[in-house]
């Protein structure tokens, strides 16, 4: 919204500079983006009339002018401007004057003929970026008088960036109202009075869709005289606005919506047939627009038409064939209220804007319909002549003003201010609020020029807007120190991330929304029941949510293969996304905390102390080993879509599983290119962040006894299956079993396989007898026997 200071002040003339003011407004929520003078500094430039206009003797583009400055004596000007003739008002700089880009001017002989001054263009004065000769003026500026008072050009423009809820300001009714209010200065509004009819001529006004048009106003004014020009005030602050000026009727509509905020349209009236309705479109219908475009109105699209044909898309564009143009002598002018709802979007959806749909989108002031019409034709009589007729008035059900409770302790909690009821209520009453007071509390009622007063917390909006957001105090926060107890079983979680770090990985952050082809990937999601897909995606390529932390780590790992990273260790910590309607009702959805890491490349950095391995599932399943320790993971086969069939495994701790490790799919190696099969895990990061709590076990000072034992077994017995086998079975003097061996091959049958292990027996107690150790060793030949069929390898 851009005004001009001076049209401001004559509203409402606070004690403030203009910089004070423009702060003051900024802190009261309307944000001044630019504040600019209308014009740099000069002086000594005044108002001259040319007397006389001879050719120069010595110079064809030359004039020497007499020249009419005001102190009594022709002044003699030679001047080059091809638009210099006898008669005109034009501006003068005198000798002495400086103008922009610090230019003087001096009295000086040119081609031998003294110039005692300068005649200039808009562009001397640094009003305007280009001109073709000297700036005319009205030929009742009075000479001598200095342009800048003249020009009213010791102004300034004001920029102020409005939030879509202060529709209300998009007029300097509106500012002036709230600049009152904020400064306690005495406002002084507009002030309409009704133009009583002079002819009798009127047009029936039908309301067909009520909802979005309820209230409509109507009348004609006839003999109008269209060519008569804009007057120079009001051209003025048109073009200061950011409005071009063209003809005096299109002039006055656009200055009325600039001072009251309501956007205004006039009809040719001789253009229209029978009754004025407003309408949604019809089938199929078009209309020609006054910007020569021409449209196929869609059937949500309200329309003003006449009983053959449509006029105007209403409230954002009029018809061309229906328009007024300089040979208009009668009109039908247009003042109504359209519902938000009804025209938000519509002109972004034909591809362009305007002022009208601008406000009428964000809500006009329907209480100031009437009194829009009213001014707008009392500035037609005065600028171009005419009678005119009585208003006709149609209208439905206007927008309720529900009433809004504020509770004085709620808002003073909220703003940590000690404000009080009669404070409160002072502010109510700058902003001419309705309301009832109800001991502390307020009942407010919004006037029909606010859409944004809605809920309780938009008052309180409204109260720290007018006490200055800068005049809030904003302390210093205030709390008691105190360590928090950390459960001893329980780590934080930067405290797994760093374990992770330590390990060699790189923590890697990717988007939640994925591609749906990942999900069908990892995840086997192919079913649209399973998908849960965005309604309104950022990219293509991001549809869906991730139900697993895969995707992106291949996506990580691919990218780093392209910039030649040969060693790749990565983790991310994130949310994975699962239909669950029956355990989260809220919601629908199930978002567990998940961990996930992927290792690609060497299992250890290249180097000449080792050599070169690639990294296998058992190094990934020694990290998670050491993550989790001192508690003992189980690990079983499993079936993943993202994982290789023979080389994956379930995690489970204390029974209960905790995710996945594996090598991937070699089919998804191949679609994505990649040289070998890197190692992934998944876990439920919950079960990452729990620790074991040490417990005592007393150290033995005896020695251990270490045996070795080799049995044969099918091939298809797991080590964990004999591990828990052998639990409850063994002697306690066994404390650990470890498998240091498996053989395939030559002196094994087939469909065996040799597996051997190193026993280590100690006793806290006592040195253990070759008598104690014997039996403890055949009890676990025993266990072995009986349990899987087991025999000593020879």
């Amino acid at each position: 919204m851009k005004f001009s200071e001076s049209w401001l002040r004559t509203l409402v003339d606070p004690k403030l500079t203009s910089e004070e003011l423009s702060h003051l407004l900024t802190m009261a929520g309307l944000e001044v983006e630019e504040l600019d003078p209308v014009a740099p500094a000069f002086d000594s430039v005044v108002v001259a009339h040319v007397l006389e206009v001879v050719k120069h003797p010595d110079a064809d583009r030359l004039n020497v002018c007499q020249v009419d400055t005001g102190s009594g004596t022709p002044t003699t000007i030679v001047c080059g401007a091809p638009n210099v003739a006898v008669g005109l008002k034009v501006p003068c700089a005198l000798p002495g004057a400086q103008l922009p880009g610090d230019f003087t001017i001096k009295i000086a002989k040119v081609r031998g003929i003294e110039s005692s001054g300068m005649l200039c263009s808009a562009k001397e004065l640094g009003i305007a970026e280009e001109a073709s000769g000297l700036l005319i003026l009205p030929a009742d500026a009075p000479v001598g008088q200095s342009i800048r008072q003249y020009l009213e050009l010791d102004d300034n423009v004001f920029e102020i960036k409005l939030t879509p809820n202060r529709a209300d300001c998009l007029s300097l009714q509106g500012i002036a109202r709230e600049v009152g209010a904020i400064t306690g200065a005495a406002t002084s509004l507009p002030q309409v009075a009704a133009v009583p009819a002079s002819i009798a001529d009127t047009r029936a006004v039908v309301l067909d869709a009520q909802a979005a048009c309820p209230l409509y106003y109507g009348r004609i004014v006839k003999n109008v005289d269209a060519k008569a020009p804009t007057p120079e005030w009001m051209k003025r602050r048109l073009e200061r606005s950011g409005i071009r000026a063209i003809s005096a009727l299109v002039d006055i509509t656009n200055y009325v919506m600039l001072e009251l905020g309501q956007p205004l349209h006039a009809f040719d009236n001789t253009r229209l047939e029978g009754a004025v309705h407003a309408r949604m479109a019809k089938p199929e219908e078009k209309l020609l627009l006054l910007n020569e475009q021409t449209i196929a109105v869609d059937a949500d699209v309200l329309m003003i038409a006449d009983e053959a044909k449509p006029l105007a898309m209403a409230g954002i564009m009029g018809g061309e064939e229906s328009g007024i143009t300089l040979e208009t002598t009668e009109l039908f002018l247009e003042s109504a209220f359209f519902a938000p709802k009804a025209i938000a979007g519509r002109a972004r959806r034909y591809g362009f804007a305007s002022d009208a749909s601008h406000r009428f989108e964000r809500g006009v002031d329907f209480g100031g319909t009437r009194a829009a019409i009213e001014r707008a034709t009392q500035l037609i009589l005065e600028i171009c002549g005419g009678q005119a007729g009585p208003v006709v008035e149609a209208k439905a059900e206007l927008p309720a003003r529900t009433p809004v409770r504020l509770r004085t302790a709620r808002a003073e909690k909220v703003l940590g201010l000690a404000l009080g009821a009669e404070r409160i209520a002072g502010l109510f009453k700058g902003l001419a609020l309705s309301f009832v007071q109800q001991g502390d509390d307020f009942l407010v009622t919004p006037p029909s020029w606010r859409f944004d007063m809605e809920i309780e917390e938009d008052l309180i909006e409204e109260i720290a807007r007018l006490y200055g957001y800068d005049n809030i105090p904003s302390p210093a926060p205030r709390g008691r120190m105190e360590m928090m107890v950390q459960p001893e079983a329980q780590r934080p979680a930067y405290r797994v991330r760093q374990m992770l770090a330590d390990r060699g990985y790189q923590e890697v952050v990717n988007y939640a929304f994925v591609e749906e082809a990942w999900e069908a990937d990892f995840a086997a999601r192919t079913d649209e029941a399973d998908l849960i897909r965005l309604a309104n995606p950022i990219a293509s390529q991001m549809a869906v949510m991730r139900s697993n932390l895969f995707g992106g780590l291949i996506s990580n790992l691919v990218t780093n293969l392209k910039r030649k990273q040969s060693r790749v260790r990565l983790f991310e910590v994130g949310r994975t996304f699962h239909r669950d309607a029956a355990a989260h009702p809220a919601t629908g959805f199930h978002q567990p905390w998940k961990l996930a890491g992927l290792a690609f490349g060497g299992a250890l950095p290249e180097g000449w102390g080792a050599g070169s391995r690639k990294v296998d599932f058992y190094d990934v399943k020694g990290d998670l080993e050491a993550l989790l320790a001192p508690a003992a993971l189980r690990f079983e086969k499993l079936a993943h879509p993202a994982l290789h069939p023979g080389r994956a495994a379930r995690i489970l701790l204390d029974g209960q599983e905790i995710g996945c490790i594996g090598e991937l799919h070699p089919e998804w190696v191949q679609k994505y290119d990649l040289p070998q099969a890197p190692v992934l895990f998944e876990l439920d990061f919950s079960a990452m962040k729990s620790v074991r709590v040490p417990a005592y076990a007393e150290v033995s000072k005896f020695p251990q006894v270490v045996r070795d034992l080799a049995i044969v077994v099918d091939q298809n017995v797991s080590l964990q299956t004999l591990i828990d086998g052998l639990k409850g079975q063994i002697s306690g003097l066994v404390q650990d079993i470890q498998l240091f061996d498996v053989y395939v091959g030559k002196g094994v049958p087939e469909n065996k396989k040799s597996l051997a292990f190193r026993i280590v027996m100690q006793d806290t107690q006592r040195t253990l007898q070759d008598s104690e150790v014997d039996a403890a060793m055949q009890q676990l030949v025993s266990c072995f026997e009986q349990a899987f069929g087991a025999q000593l390898r020879a």
